[in-house]
C-alpha cells in the first residue's frame, strides 16, 4: 500500500534519511558545492533559502503530499543533496520521484543511481506501485540524461506547465518506469552499480 510514511533507505554508497530541520546546515554546504543553485533550471535552493526549502518540503510531508529525503554519502558521512517521493496517486498506485539535486562533487559517482535504485525498489516492492514517474525541466539536459540512463521511458513534452525560480514558464519532459519494466530496470541498475 502506498503510504508516504517516513522511512530510511540504506545502500552501499548512500543513506536516504527522512528530511528534518537538522539537515539544514549540511544541505546549506552541499548546495554550494559547484554552485548548482545558480543553474536556472534546477530545483536546488539558493544557500540563503535552504531552511525555507526544507520547511516547505516538511510541510508537504506533514500533509501526505511528499516524502522528502536528505541524501547522506556513507563514505564521509556528508550530506550531498535531496530527493523526494511526491505527487502520490494511491488509487493506481503510482508516485513521482523528483525535486532531486546533488552536490556537484557527487555527480557521476554512483550516488544518484543508488539513490534511485533504493527508491524504485521501495516503490515497486514495498508499496506495489504500478508506475513511477520522473519529470525534469525541458532544458535540464543533465537530469534528462540521468533519468534516461536509469531506463525510464520518455512519455512526452508537457508544454508550459512549469514556473521556474526565475519566474519563467517552461516545458517539462516526462518519463516513467512501470511495474512491467521494473525487473529489467532493476537488473540494469545493479549492472550500472557493479561497473
Amino acid at each position: 500500500m502506498l503510504s508516504l510514511s517516513p522511512t530510511t533507505l540504506t545502500g552501499r554508497l548512500v543513506r536516504l534519511e527522512p528530511l528534518t530541520e537538522e539537515h539544514v546546515d549540511g544541505l546549506h554546504r552541499a548546495v554550494q558545492d559547484g554552485h548548482i543553485h545558480d543553474l536556472w533550471y534546477t530545483s536546488a535552493p539558493s544557500p540563503a533559502l535552504t531552511d525555507v526549502d526544507v520547511a516547505t518540503k516538511r510541510d508537504l510531508a506533514d500533509r501526505g503530499q511528499m516524502l522528502p529525503f536528505a541524501i547522506r554519502r556513507l563514505a564521509d558521512d556528508r550530506l550531498i543533496g535531496v530527493t523526494t517521493f511526491c505527487n502520490p496517486l494511491p488509487a493506481v498506485p503510482a508516485v513521482e520521484i523528483g525535486y532531486t539535486w546533488q552536490a556537484a562533487s557527487a555527480h557521476r559517482t554512483g550516488t544518484n543511481t543508488e539513490a534511485k535504485l533504493l527508491m524504485l525498489t521501495h516503490a515497486f516492492e514495498s508499496w506495489g506501485c504500478r508506475r513511477v514517474c520522473f519529470r525534469a525541466t525541458w532544458f535540464n539536459h543533465q537530469s534528462r540524461r540521468a533519468i534516461e540512463r536509469l531506463g525510464a521511458v520518455f512519455e512526452g513534452r508537457i508544454r508550459n506547465d512549469r514556473v521556474l525560480k526565475t519566474g519563467e514558464v517552461t516545458d517539462t519532459a516526462q518519463y516513467s518506469i512501470t511495474d512491467g519494466d521494473w525487473p529489467a530496470v532493476r537488473r540494469h541498475l545493479h549492472h550500472l552499480q557493479a561497473r
